[in-house]
Formats: structure tokens, C-alpha cells, sequence
């Protein structure tokens, strides 16, 4: 294990957050590895007393460390502020999204030995959120240029207008960073998801660049899926897939969907690349009717900082945090409710206790390595 101390951000959240944020604190601290942790705050908690959800103070802290983890921020839907997850993803130019979705013995799901992980492009595509509303000067000049420039496709004055940027730049690089993953991680075909048949010069673009990049990486197969189809070939046969890579929005709503593969977004991580720093998060969200509550599930935040500590080079440490957390599950004694066969099972502990179980398996491990 590495003496190194390490510098990393630890965003507290909101909603349910400040709990998973503990717990998972505590469980990497267990570890051995030694962290100086810097506190921030961001979410509508800290909104209502700043006037803003991302204070300046949290970017500055993960520039200078380059190395964060966050715990769930609540994304309003329809209203408010758009999102602190895509402006610190978009401010720290953090490109590649990664979400690994891995089966684990004891969770409830209708399939067993999945073992997948999506890289999703981070800062592009419908997703970049580059958005007119409907009746604005702004969006009535974009229809009424369209319009000239394309007669045959008529759009109504009451629309509103999101624009689907991809650049040759964006898809190169994190088509790249799925390559360069699977090498690393010895997995042997990177699958790009589109829908080229369709969106010919955006998503036409990702395909033609993924077939480039793909040209330098003779030792991984490669292929492309339509997204569409995609969907279905992984609820047919999640068994034939591997790394996938795709744009931002397929990205998202993907990694959702291979979540669902592995018994949900409870035990689905997630860590945000770029080439000067890393944002590890769980997939899920803030579950705020859940707040204080002591009752949600802590392990894909945990797992979350199982891959900041492979990010770190810290191995050995991230496989006994994973199986630590596999052990628990897999016993299924000291769980949260949504790991029981039966969710009003009353033998289910708190979040607290559940990470105070994996602390304990971490223990005994460091013991018998002694």
C-alpha cells in the first residue's frame, strides 16, 4: 500500500447526499489509504444560501486536486437550474463518462454474470444543453433560417429548438479513452452505439470517426450498433457486449438501461474523465424524500471510490473495498431494503449500518494480511 497522502474533494450533495457522502468516507478511510479530504458544498442546499448550486469554491477545489467525489445532487426536472452534474462536467472539461454495470451475487435481477461498462461522451450532443424556448426572438430567427436554407423541412413557429452538436474532436477522444480502457482493463471488443441511418452528419460523424480510431487498436474487435437495436441486443443477450462508447444523451439513457441489468442504479458507479482530473459519482440521484432518513442504499457511491482509488493506482485497495461490498451483498444480512428478496423486510438496517458492515469486512482482511 502507498504512503502517499492524497489531496481529493469530497462534495457532500444534497437530499439523501451528506449520508452516502459519510458512509463512503468512512469506508475509504477504512482502506488504508490516507486522504486529506477537502469538504465543499453544492446542491440546492447550499443554492439557497449562496444564490447559486455551484460555488465558485467547488471548482477551485477540484482544479487544484484533481481528484474529486460527489455525492447526489437533485437536477430539477422542467424548471430551475439546469444541471450542477453537466456544469461541472462542462467547467472541468470532464470527457468521458464511465459507468461500469458488473452483477453482483445477492441483488435481485433477471440476469447474472453481466459485466459491461458504457463510456459516454460528456460534453456534446443534445445533452450540452444548447436550447431555444419556444416563442423567443432566438428561436423563431433559428426556424425562420432553417426555413431559407432547407424548404422541404418545415418546422412549426410554437417549437422549441435544441441544438445536437458533435465535433470530430469530441468523438475522437473519448472514442480513444474507450480503446485505450479496454486495453487497459484487457477487455477485448469496444462496441460504438449511434443512430447514423438517421442523424447522418452528427452521429454519421461519431461512426465515421470510431471506424478511424478504431483502425489503430488492431488487438480489440471492433463494431457499431444502432441505438435502437442496441436496446434490444441487451436485453436479448447482454452476454455478447463488452466496452460500449456513444454520445452523450445515448450515454445516458444506455448506462440506465444496463443499470436495469444488474438490479438498478443502486450498485451502478460512475467516474467522469478528463486529462487533468477525474469526478468519481454515483449514477443514481439525490433521493431527497429520503433525506435523513438513514435508509438508502450506499454501495454504487462506494463503489464510486473503488474507482477513484484504481484512478489513483491504488489496486490492491480498490479490490478489497469491492469485495468487501460484494461480501455483504452477497450474504445479504447487514443490507438496505432494496437488497432484500422483500422490501419491508424488517431485518433491513440504515445506511450507516450497512457501511459499518463493509468497514468491518475491510477490517478483518487488513487483519488477516497482517
Amino acid at each position: 500500500m502507498s504512503s502517499k497522502i492524497y489531496n481529493v474533494t469530497l462534495i457532500n450533495g444534497d437530499g439523501t447526499g451528506p449520508e452516502l457522502a459519510a458512509v463512503t468516507k468512512d469506508c475509504l478511510d477504512a482502506t488504508g489509504v490516507k486522504f486529506n479530504w477537502d469538504i465543499q458544498e453544492a446542491g440546492v442546499d447550499v443554492m439557497a444560501r449562496v444564490g447559486t448550486p455551484l460555488p465558485e469554491a467547488v471548482l477551485e477545489s477540484i482544479r487544484k486536486n484533481k481528484v474529486a467525489i460527489k455525492a447526489p445532487i437533485t437536477t430539477p426536472v422542467g424548471t430551475g437550474f439546469r444541471s450542477v452534474n453537466v456544469a461541472l462536467r462542462k467547467e472541468l472539461d470532464l470527457y468521458a463518462c464511465v459507468r461500469p454495470c458488473k452483477s453482483y451475487d445477492g441483488v435481485r435481477s433477471r440476469y447474472k454474470n453481466i459485466n459491461l461498462v458504457i463510456v459516454r461522451e460528456n460534453t456534446e450532443d443534445l445533452y450540452a444543453g444548447i436550447e431555444f424556448q419556444k416563442g423567443t426572438k432566438e428561436a423563431l430567427a433559428l426556424i425562420d433560417e432553417i426555413g431559407k436554407l432547407y424548404s422541404g423541412k418545415k418546422i412549426r413557429p410554437d417549437s422549441g429548438i435544441s441544438i445536437k452538436p458533435l465535433s470530430v474532436f469530441g468523438c475522437e477522444r473519448v472514442v480513444r479513452y474507450a480503446f485505450e480502457y479496454a486495453r487497459k482493463y484487457n477487455r477485448k471488443k469496444v462496441t460504438a452505439v449511434h443512430k447514423a441511418n438517421i442523424m447522418k452528419f452528427t452521429d454519421g460523424l461519431f461512426l465515421e470517426v470510431a471506424r478511424e480510431v478504431a483502425k489503430k487498436y488492431s488487438d480489440i474487435e471492433f463494431e457499431d450498433r444502432i441505438v435502437d437495436n442496441m436496446c434490444m441486443q441487451l436485453v436479448q443477450k447482454p452476454e455478447l457486449y463488452d466496452v460500449l462508447v456513444l454520445p452523450n444523451l445515448y450515454g445516458d439513457i444506455l448506462s440506465d438501461l444496463c443499470a436495469g441489468l444488474i438490479g438498478g442504479l443502486g450498485v451502478a458507479p460512475g467516474a467522469n474523465i478528463g486529462e487533468n482530473g477525474a469526478l468519481f459519482e454515483a449514477t443514481h440521484g439525490s433521493a431527497p424524500k429520503y433525506k435523513g432518513l438513514n435508509k438508502v442504499n450506499p454501495v454504487a457511491m462506494i463503489l464510486s471510490g473503488m474507482l477513484m482509488l484504481r484512478y489513483l493506482g491504488e489496486d490492491s485497495a480498490a479490490d478489497r473495498l469491492e469485495k468487501a461490498v460484494a461480501d455483504v451483498i452477497r450474504e445479504g444480512k447487514d443490507v438496505t431494503y432494496d437488497l432484500k428478496l422483500d422490501r419491508d423486510d424488517p431485518t433491513a438496517v440504515g445506511t450507516k449500518e450497512m457501511g459499518q458492515a463493509i468497514i468491518q469486512k475491510l477490517k478483518k482482511t487488513a487483519a488477516v494480511a497482517r
